[in-house]
């Protein structure tokens, strides 16, 4: 397979994979599957809440497509799968890390897209039910909250 159709498919599922969190952040989570992120937004006691979950529901078809893809020769799905983990990664590090600070570490930046996306998250947050939510997104942000950063 030609190395750039790998790298598309890797970068191209990456940035695909925001509107895939959008949509299921905006529609299941603040839908259907409220019951698991409620206490991401109410609070809860321990380290883990319920929302953690949803880290299984996109870890394990990357970890699928991965497995699935090696075993074919390093099909497409391994690429696709990896698009999704360096997704996940990107996930884990930018919300639970930097904006919930689950870890304390990278607890102050001075850096203009980094403090948009901080900002947006807390407007998600001011809203404690999974009605009338905004910026649903994590990497993309609506531009007002860039403009107001820069």
């Amino acid at each position: 397979m030609d190395p750039l159709i790998k790298i598309i498919a890797i970068v191209g599922t990456f940035f695909f994979m925001e509107f895939v969190a959008w949509f299921t952040h905006k529609y299941l989570m603040h839908g259907l599957l409220w019951i698991l992120h409620r206490d991401h937004h109410q609070g809860h006691t321990g380290f883990f809440e319920r929302n953690d979950a949803f880290f299984l529901i996109f870890a394990i078809p990357s970890f699928f497509l991965i497995l699935f893809g090696v075993l074919n020769g390093n099909d497409i799905r391994l690429f696709i799968g990896i698009g999704i983990a360096v997704y996940g990664l990107c996930y884990f590090l930018v919300h639970d890390i930097f904006i919930h600070q689950r870890f304390k570490i990278f607890r102050n930046s001075n850096n203009w897209y980094l403090r948009a996306i901080r900002r947006a998250h807390k407007m998600h947050h001011k809203h404690l039910n999974k009605e009338h939510g905004e910026c649903f997104g994590m990497l993309m942000v609506p531009l007002k909250y860039f403009k107001e950063e820069r």
